[in-house]
Order: structure tokens, then C-alpha cells, then sequence
């Protein structure tokens, strides 16, 4: 889709959709060295791109974004460099159109890039895994009270995921935390996919797409959709597939025509209201993209 006046190219950026609003919010991201900290706003009726003037977040990549209802577009985590990685909460409140950072006493999860974020329906932010340059891959998980601006580590006994990073994450309508693939340690992508649930982890069984990290995922009801990614030789995917949030099941979407050439690092949000989905920028063979993709989902 043509879209006039877009972000620059980028990767590893997040892309957050308002749905009062009627706009998704785009911060951050990287383009080689070059790292972002700037706000984006799409108007999900007009197609149109404008940027944000608001002082915020340091510029970072790898970061995690999540609407939370009546508080605004929380940011948290992140690499601002090769030995920079953060560990604050931001907000960006569209109603003021200013950023603000959020507490967080007591104990909080080690500042890392490659996380992942999913609200539950208590309006608690969960977070899970992730990377930094002094530890390796995390294999935590924490729950952030919006409301306390309070921490908590929730992280499970026995068997769960393996240390990973580069992976995503979401919060299923049965009340579970769903994380896939990504990547582990000396494994370029993995392809699992794990739901926690009553305290524990569960490996979903099944027949899976092939492992990848730094895909797009967007959630629309109780589906789940994954388009591209790196594979397990680094090769760019353009794949795209179907989750049943109940099941746990996969199928793979053919989509007739030209579409968007494989990638990784690149955002894709669901726009609930013009039942489509939305992709955005991401790494190709050619270098970083700037390119806008819409996809209409079938009813």
C-alpha cells in the first residue's frame, strides 16, 4: 500500500495499535548502527504516517510495547547499543501526547533486549526471557502491576522454555501466556511453543512451521497470526500462519499475489476495525524496509 511520509527504514522497532484511538503508535527500531527514538503515529482509517513530537524513552531497539486501556503505550526494555540495555517503563498517553516514566519498586527483571510482553485480563503486563550482553538468555518471567507500579517474579518450578530471546509472546482468551520460537543459545532459530497456565509450563504438541526468530505477530480474537522471520539458516521468511488460541494448532495461510519479500524484525498489527492485517518495515536481503503492507482477513 502507497503511505505517504513513513518512518525511515527500520527493524526491531514495535508497532502498537490504540483501539479507541483508531491509530497504532510506532516508537524505536534501528537501521545498522543507527538507532531510533523516534514516535510515529498511523492513522488506522486514513493510511497516513505523521510524526509525534514528545521527549521521551532513550532510543533503543528490541524494546517491548503494549496498549494498556486508560494509561497509553508501555514501553519497556530495550539495547541502545552493543553494552547498553535497559530496564525502565515508559508510557506514552495519546490523550496528552506526552510521555512519562513509570515506577517500578522493589525488585525488577535485569534490563535485556529480545523480550517479550502480553497484558492478561487483570490489566497486569507479563514479561518472559530475553538477552543482555552480561548474562546471556534469560529463561524469567515476571508480572508488572500497572496499577501498584510494582514487579513480581512469577516464574514457575520445573520445565518450561529454554533460555531464548529474539521471540514473542501473548495472552490467550482462556487466561494463559503463550511464548514462541525465537532464539537459544548456539541455535540460530527455534520453533516451540510453550503456554503457562496454574502455575506451570505446557509444550504445545503437534506439527509446527518451521522455527524462526524476529517474526511478526498480531493477535485478532482467537487467532493468532505469524508472518516471516529469520529460519534456522538465517534466510528471510515470507511465510505466514494461523494459531487457534484454543487448540493451540497451526495452519499455514497461502495469500494469493505479490506480497510483502521475506524479512525479519519487521511489526505486524491486527486493525481490528478494517479487519486487516498491518506490516511494517523489517530486514530484508536488500537491507532495511520502510514499506507498509496490508492484508484483508477473510470473515
Amino acid at each position: 500500500m502507497a503511505t505517504e511520509g513513513a518512518p525511515p527504514a527500520r527493524e526491531d522497532h514495535t508497532w502498537t495499535v490504540d483501539p479507541d484511538g483508531g491509530a497504532a503508535y510506532l516508537f524505536g527500531g534501528r537501521d545498522g548502527s543507527t538507532v531510533f527514538d523516534d514516535l510515529w503515529r498511523f492513522d488506522l482509517a486514513a493510511d497516513t504516517w505523521e510524526r509525534v513530537s514528545a521527549a521521551g524513552p532513550t532510543g533503543r531497539f528490541g524494546h517491548t510495547a503494549t496498549w494498556v486501556e486508560g494509561v497509553g503505550v508501555v514501553v519497556w526494555s530495550g539495547q541502545g547499543g552493543p553494552t547498553t540495555f535497559f530496564d525502565d517503563l515508559w508510557v506514552f498517553d495519546p490523550a496528552a501526547g506526552a510521555w512519562s516514566e513509570l515506577p517500578d519498586a522493589g525488585p525488577r527483571p535485569a534490563a535485556r533486549y529480545g523480550s517479550c510482553a502480553a497484558l492478561d485480563g487483570d490489566g497486569r503486563l507479563w514479561i518472559s526471557h530475553g538477552f543482555t550482553a552480561d548474562a546471556g538468555r534469560f529463561a524469567d518471567t515476571w508480572t508488572y502491576d500497572v496499577a501498584a507500579g510494582s514487579w513480581t517474579e512469577v516464574t514457575p518450578d520445573g520445565q518450561g522454555p529454554v533460555v531464548r530471546c529474539l521471540h514473542d509472546c501473548l495472552w490467550t482468551p482462556d487466561g494463559r501466556l503463550v511464548v514462541y520460537a525465537g532464539q537459544t543459545t548456539g541455535v540460530p532459530a527455534i520453533g516451540d511453543l510453550w503456554a503457562l497456565g496454574d502455575g506451570a509450563w505446557t509444550k504445545a504438541d503437534g506439527a509446527e512451521p518451521p522455527a524462526r526468530q524476529l517474526y511478526g505477530l498480531a493477535t485478532v480474537g482467537d487467532a493468532a497470526w505469524v508472518f516471516g522471520g529469520a529460519g534456522a539458516d538465517r534466510a528471510k521468511l515470507a511465510d505466514l500462519w494461523r494459531l487457534d488460541l484454543g487448540t493451540l494448532g497451526w495452519e499455514s495461510v497461502t495469500v494469493p499475489g505479490d506480497g510483502p519479500a521475506g524479512r525479519s524484525g519487521a511489526t505486524l498489527v491486527a486493525d481490528g476495525t478494517g479487519g486487516r492485517l498491518l506490516l511494517f518495515g523489517g530486514l530484508t536481503a536488500d537491507g532495511a524496509s520502510a514499506e507498509t503492507w496490508s492484508l484483508p482477513l477473510r470473515p
